[in-house]
């Protein structure tokens, strides 16, 4: 599926902050297929980060 087929749609729960993400949708929806959260070493939130973010304009990543 490409990524922008899914738009639209959401991950029911998942709420996210990064509007510069592509799959970031109305209401802080992630509209991911399916996410990735790391690393696997993280002892707390703070050191996590979401795999799956892609920047809207690649020239920001």
């Amino acid at each position: 599926m490409k990524e922008t087929e899914n738009k639209g749609k959401h991950l029911k729960g998942v709420c996210c902050d990064a509007c510069n993400c592509i799959h970031h949708g109305q209401n802080n929806c992630c509209q991911a297929d399916e996410i990735s959260v790391g690393p696997h070493n993280a002892c707390c939130s703070a050191e996590t980060i979401c795999a799956t973010f892609k920047p809207k304009d690649e020239t920001f990543g």
